[in-house]
């Protein structure tokens, strides 16, 4: 069965993550790259935003978890994410990219990518 995905790629906000005692200080700015399967298809055919998900209250949910906690990992901070897509969202499967913009000299950025969930209906 086909699935349709929406995405959200490069969702900039600052947060605080990390091990070390200045990264419990200091937000620093992340990236986020989503890709979330829809619970269904409808929307294709009705047109009508409740057969959808709402892009920005994933957004508003990200920005809200972000704000309140702080990650040690980048790891756990997806997999937090993730879980959330697919409890609050009733999706059936997510991607989440999460990293850390030029920490190491040389980089762009570095991170960890997760998927949860199945693509199988």
């Amino acid at each position: 069965q086909a699935m349709d995905i929406i995405f959200l790629q490069e969702l900039k906000t600052k947060t605080l993550i990390g091990i070390y005692p200045w990264e419990r200080i200091v937000p620093q700015t992340i990236q986020l790259d989503l890709e979330i399967a829809l619970p269904s298809s409808r929307a294709c055919t009705t047109d009508n935003i409740e057969d959808a998900l709402d892009y920005a209250l994933i957004v508003e949910r990200i920005n809200e978890i972000l704000a309140k906690k702080h990650f040690l990992l980048l790891e756990a901070l997806a997999e937090h994410i993730a879980l959330t897509i697919l409890t609050e969202f009733k999706s059936p499967w997510v991607k989440v990219s999460v990293a850390k913009l030029g920490i190491i000299r040389g980089v762009k950025k570095l991170g960890v990518c997760i998927e949860r969930g199945s693509k199988t209906i």
